[in-house]
């Protein structure tokens, strides 16, 4: 049962800047609100490999798919190191991608989106990894010590992602006229997709104040959006590439990008599963759980035999 006197001890801790760990009481709430995020932020980790691996055949050149193998690679552990973070707080790792293919559970919604061209893989790594940055460098500080120390490594490796998409989209952006065409249109689809990525405005965000007030989240969804947007204007300028945002406009007294509304209906309907690839999604990750069904089974199998032994010997 939650005392005054345990809740408390954790408030102080929290105002202190101290990590929660794993064998710290917390409010079941807090415990909670961090599986759901957590594992939210697990399963996009996962779900982001399918848009990006769908180019490692395609791409380019041997350097191009060496450099995007790697970057698949790391998606795949940084789903591994959420997952295994969220785990301290008492729930199975089977049981978190149950829900997320049973469809109760959420994941970012711009791997919806489809790749269409190759420039698709440069911007992603640009805007899509660099708004990831925005909102995990902030989560490095989060108050729950597994889930700070795992986006510490994260974060290192998104920015060797980010340097990777900029990378590609300069070099098409200094290409062939119909290069320049592929990396503009790739801008323009996936500008606002990528805007969407810092959730509902404040006052419509269910979590945000909670979360910031257990120090989970030091920034609002909006405060974040808009350094991002003040961050990557300047970059696309730098390569010659426009916004597709008729409202953009710079602000001399503040210092920001003011920008235009995002379609926030098309971000619930990608929500609720109507985005352009929410059942093709899902449908390649129940085919991958239920493919490696063998490699669990054996992975089990062996880790039984080897405790017989260590009881046994």
């Amino acid at each position: 049962m939650e005392t005054s006197e345990q809740l408390l001890e954790f408030e102080s801790k929290i105002a202190e800047g101290a990590k929660i760990e794993p064998k710290d009481w917390m409010p079941d709430r807090y415990r909670s609100q961090l599986i759901r995020m957590m594992s939210q932020h697990a399963h996009s980790e996962i779900v982001g490999m399918l848009p990006e691996g769908n180019w490692i055949t395609r791409a380019p050149n041997l350097r191009r798919k060496m450099t995007l193998l790697a970057k698949v690679q790391d998606e795949a552990g940084h789903g591994l190191y959420i997952y295994s973070a969220t785990e301290t707080l008492g729930i199975e790792r089977s049981e978190l991608i149950d829900q997320l293919l049973e469809g109760k559970a959420k994941y970012s919604s711009i791997f919806n989106y489809p790749t269409l061209s190759w420039a698709d893989i440069g911007v992603i790594g640009w805007l899509v990894d660099g708004a990831a940055i925005v909102n995990q460098t902030m989560l490095a500080k989060a108050s729950y010590g597994p889930y700070s120390r795992a986006m510490i490594r994260i974060c290192k490796e998104e920015n060797f992602h980010k340097k990777q998409g900029f990378e590609i989209v300069t070099t098409l952006a200094a290409g062939t006229p119909e290069q320049k065409a592929m990396v503009q249109d790739a801008v323009n689809r996936w500008w606002w997709p990528s805007l969407m990525m810092f959730g509902p405005h404040d006052a419509e965000s269910t979590n945000s104040s909670e979360l910031m007030q257990w120090g989970v989240k030091r920034k609002s969804n909006d405060s974040l959006r808009q350094h991002f947007v003040n961050i990557t204007v300047p970059q696309a300028r730098a390569v010659d590439l426009t916004i597709p945002d008729p409202e953009l406009e710079y602000n001399e007294e503040t210092g920001d990008w003011k920008f235009g509304e995002i379609d926030w209906n098309e971000f619930y309907q990608v929500i609720k599963g109507n985005g352009p690839c929410n059942r093709e999604r899902i449908a390649a990750r129940r085919s991958a759980h239920d493919n490696g069904a063998w490699v669990r089974e054996a992975a089990r199998a062996y880790a039984d035999k080897q405790l017989t032994r260590q009881t046994t010997s």
